[in-house]
């Protein structure tokens, strides 16, 4: 079985710093640029640039909010992603398993 799985949003995932990101806004519910910037080791104008990734990805929705965005997660979209991270785990088992298998098969032909 192959998993069809959402590019974009594992590329916007892979990075630790998004990733970070993500949990700072699961923690807290919303965040802006400034007030995620100060929790983090970069810019706001880096945590900008990062956010947009996520939005493109459509993890996270912003509202405006005066001069600033609130940003918060979109969690139907986290959820398809973990239900993507799940069947690739699958996938990889039974593939693994079947390389077992084929594995040991060849080391009992040459025990006999």
């Amino acid at each position: 079985m192959t998993v069809a799985v959402d590019d974009e949003l594992w590329s916007a995932i892979g990075d630790p710093i998004r990733r970070r990101l993500l949990d700072l806004l699961l923690a807290e519910g919303v965040g802006t640029p400034t007030s995620l910037s100060d929790r983090l080791p970069i810019s706001r104008q880096a945590v900008t640039k990062h956010l947009g990734v996520l939005d493109r990805a459509g993890l996270v929705h912003a509202t405006p909010m005066g001069r600033e965005r609130r940003y918060e997660v979109d969690e139907a979209q986290l959820a398809r992603a973990v239900r993507q991270l799940n069947e690739v785990g699958k996938t990889w088992d039974a593939r693994l398993n079947r390389i077992k298998r084929i594995a040991e098969q060849i080391q009992r032909q040459k025990h006999d």
